[in-house]
């Protein structure tokens, strides 16, 4: 089972930069573009929008791709 995270959690993950920190924005259940991506987001596979803390910048991660501080 998928992770459970909410708006305002503090995350981690890799990132083609190395490690990231931020914060989650939202929680994304259906097809959404971010940049150029277009995450496949469902119902049944949420993901999750988070901005970078260095960066300022949003994406869309996999909830096994973000780790909970």
């Amino acid at each position: 089972m998928a992770k459970e995270l909410k708006k305002g959690d503090q995350v981690e993950w890799d990132s083609s930069g190395g490690h990231s920190v931020g914060e989650v924005i939202e929680k994304v259940t259906e097809e959404t573009k971010v940049k150029s991506h277009t995450a496949k987001a469902s119902k049944d596979e949420p993901q999750y929008k988070v901005k970078s803390e260095k960066s300022g910048k949003e994406a869309i991660h996999k909830p096994e791709e973000l780790k909970k501080k």
